[in-house]
């Protein structure tokens, strides 16, 4: 079965009393033993679920995964992967990592005897330069939150098994319509599901997704033990969006395309963050290793006004964090996804004050670019100095 296919299909039998086409939530904490002589295989929804195990399997399906764990949150994800990670342990963190998953590394696994380092994914050689003799994992995104840039994932990964580390790929941004790293040479990919897979803004989760048995029972027993569950109407949402996916990250796409060549075009606007840009300095390694360039646009305006004014003007592009849904969005990374950086952290990973991240919807794009221009059509002139 192709992507699209595997989505509605994988996992998603009629249920066999009444034939629902659409799978029922099994709202229920636990579940009938027969007799005592037969464990059944699912007993308990902190361990599994039917709703739960319909999910994982759509999702291992559409990442070419041999297992899949689902989480509560996707920050419950990234510490089930840091989970893997021992007393004395040295983790590699990419310089332009997710907020969230920077501030895990700096501000908690150190009170668990856990170090880590800091390296530039668009330079091997700060890959080995960063490694340590008790190195034991690296954490990378492709494209980053919220400069888009877009590493080489195989690179990374044949640098990372040349040095013995495990590697976790975050792959939320491009969800896996668009790129499957477990094919690059990830050992685990994660994601927050809050995002593209559940796709509607309505539900918050993660996964992660590997080929290694021992790797995928860890990460079950973790979560069963610390208990980061979904709910079985979590993960119920997650698929009724998951569904659609195929379908949805094609319109991201271009609508994204659309958006991005228009605030290129924009005198207002200084840079613009886009894969699908020939002027985006990795598009070439973008097109090799994506299948499309994704719903992600940051882009750097003339002042902090001017980016400020645009955010709080629009009206079809909501202001809000997150992203991944139907609707678009607007973010100022400053004071959300990065404002626990400190502003020389931030500097230090190109996201200056001035910057914007768009969240590109599946709306008409003919009304978010009437929207986006409005906004520069109403800008003070105060803006500007």
């Amino acid at each position: 079965m192709r992507f699209a296919t595997k989505a509605l299909r994988v996992g998603q039998n009629p249920d066999p009393t009444f034939r629902a086409v659409v799978p029922p939530i099994y709202q229920s904490t636990t579940f009938m033993w027969q007799d005592l002589d037969h464990i059944p295989p699912i007993d308990y929804t902190r361990c599994a679920n039917p709703n739960r195990d319909m999910l994982e399997a759509v999702i291992a399906s559409l990442e070419g995964g041999l297992r899949a764990t689902l989480y509560s949150s996707g920050m419950a994800a990234v510490a089930a992967c840091f989970s893997l990670l021992e007393q004395g342990d040295h983790l590699l963190v990419a310089s332009d990592i997710y907020g969230g998953t920077f501030r895990l590394a700096e501000k908690y696994l150190p009170r668990q005897g856990v170090s880590f380092s800091s390296f530039d994914a668009f330079d091997l050689d700060s890959i080995r330069a960063a490694k340590q003799a008790n190195s034991k994992m690296i954490i990378f995104e492709a494209p980053t939150n919220p400069t888009m840039r877009v590493p080489d994932i195989r690179k990374i990964c044949e640098v990372a098994k040349e040095l013995e580390l495990l590697v976790v790929f975050d792959n939320t941004f491009a969800s896996p319509a668009l790129q499957n790293p477990l094919s690059m040479g990830a050992d685990i990919v994660l994601h927050s599901t809050t995002k593209y897979i559940s796709g509607h803004s309505d539900v918050v989760g993660g996964v992660t997704i590997t080929n290694d048995p021992d790797l995928g029972l860890w990460l079950f027993e973790w979560n069963k033990a610390y208990g980061c569950t979904p709910s079985p109407f979590d993960n119920w949402l997650s698929l009724r969006g998951l569904r659609t996916l195929s379908c949805r990250m094609e319109r991201h796409c271009k609508n994204a395309q659309i958006v991005a060549e228009f605030l290129e075009s924009n005198p207002l606007v200084t840079k613009v963050y886009y894969p699908g840009l020939p002027s985006h300095p990795d598009h070439e390694i973008a097109k090799q290793q994506m299948s499309g360039f994704g719903g992600m646009v940051s882009a750097e305006f003339k002042t902090v006004a001017v980016a400020k004014h645009v955010a709080e003007s629009t009206k079809i592009i909501l202001l809000a964090e997150s992203l991944g849904g139907v609707e678009s969005l607007v973010a100022y990374p400053p004071l959300m996804s990065h404002a626990t950086m400190t502003e020389e952290q931030r500097l230090e990973r190109g996201i200056p004050p001035t910057m914007l991240r768009f969240s590109i919807g599946i709306e008409d794009h003919v009304d978010l670019l009437e929207d986006l221009q409005k906004a520069f059509d109403t800008l003070p002139a105060s803006a500007l100095s």
